[in-house]
C-alpha cells in the first residue's frame, strides 16, 4: 500500500490526554453553579486528585481548556464539561496501559486479551484504553455495564504501522466486548481504526480525522495533521 503522508509538527496538547488540576484549580471548578448531583461528582475527583480528559479545543486560546468528565455510574453518567485555566493545570497524564484492563474483563477473556495486547506490541503499538474501561481501571469506579465496548487509543508512527494495527485488530481471535477506538498519529491527529481499514481497503473515500481543533473529513492522500 502507498504510504500516507503524516506532517511531523508536534502539538502541545492533544485529545485524550488527562490532566490533574491543583487545589486552586479545583476551588476555581467548584464554584461554578453546578447543579447537585455534579458538584458531588466534581468534589469526589477534587478530594481524590482524579483527571480530567482534554477534550476539543472550540479555538486556540491561551486562557482557559476545553476538558471533559464522564462521570461513573453513581452519578448517572452524567458528561460534564468543564473549561480550566492553563496555571491550574498541575500535570499530565495519560490512560492506563491496556494491560491495566485484564482485572475487569471475565476470566475466560483474559489470556485472549492479553494474546491481543501482546499482538498489537508486535506491531510496533502501545494500546492504552479510554471510555468505561479505562476511567474504571483508573478510578475503581463503575462505569463497565454490559453493552460496554473497549476503547483502544492505539498509537502509530505512520500509516505502515496504522495499517497492520489495524489488520491485527481485525483479524483477532477476540470473542470479548466490542473493540472501538483510534489510531493516533504522531502529530495528535486520530482516525477510528475501522474507518482506516475501510478506507485503506478501497471500501471507502474518506475517513474522519479528530483533531485538538477540529474534525474534518478528508480524502486519500490528504494532509492528516
Amino acid at each position: 500500500m502507498a504510504e500516507v503522508q503524516l506532517a511531523a509538527e508536534p502539538v502541545a496538547l492533544r485529545r485524550q490526554q488527562l490532566l490533574r488540576l491543583s487545589g486552586e484549580g479545583w476551588a476555581r471548578v467548584l464554584d461554578a453553579p453546578w447543579d447537585a448531583i455534579a458538584r458531588q461528582c466534581l468534589a469526589l475527583w477534587a478530594a481524590r486528585g482524579l483527571p480530567l480528559v482534554v477534550t476539543r479545543q472550540p479555538v486556540p486560546a491561551a486562557d482557559t481548556l476545553a476538558t471533559g468528565l464522564p462521570a461513573p455510574a453513581r452519578f448517572r453518567r452524567l458528561r460534564l464539561a468543564v473549561a480550566v485555566a492553563p496555571r491550574h493545570v498541575m500535570s499530565l497524564d495519560e490512560f492506563p496501559a491496556a494491560e491495566a484492563i485484564a482485572r475487569l474483563l471475565p476470566r475466560s477473556s483474559v489470556a485472549a486479551w492479553r494474546a491481543l495486547t501482546g499482538a498489537l506490541a508486535g506491531a510496533g503499538c502501545a494500546p492504552r484504553v479510554y471510555g468505561g474501561y479505562g476511567w474504571q481501571a483508573l478510578t475503581r469506579l463503575a462505569y463497565v455495564h454490559a453493552d460496554s465496548d473497549i476503547d483502544l487509543l492505539l498509537p502509530v508512527e505512520s500509516s505502515v504501522r496504522a495499517d497492520a494495527v489495524a489488520r491485527v485488530l481485525a483479524t483477532a481471535a477476540w470473542t470479548g466486548p466490542r473493540l472501538d477506538g483510534e489510531l493516533l498519529f504522531p502529530d495528535g491527529a486520530a482516525v477510528a481504526w475501522r474507518e482506516w481499514l475501510a478506507h485503506r481497503e478501497g471500501r471507502s473515500a474518506r475517513v474522519l480525522v479528530k483533531r485538538l481543533h477540529g474534525v474534518a473529513l478528508e480524502a486519500p492522500g490528504a494532509r492528516l495533521a
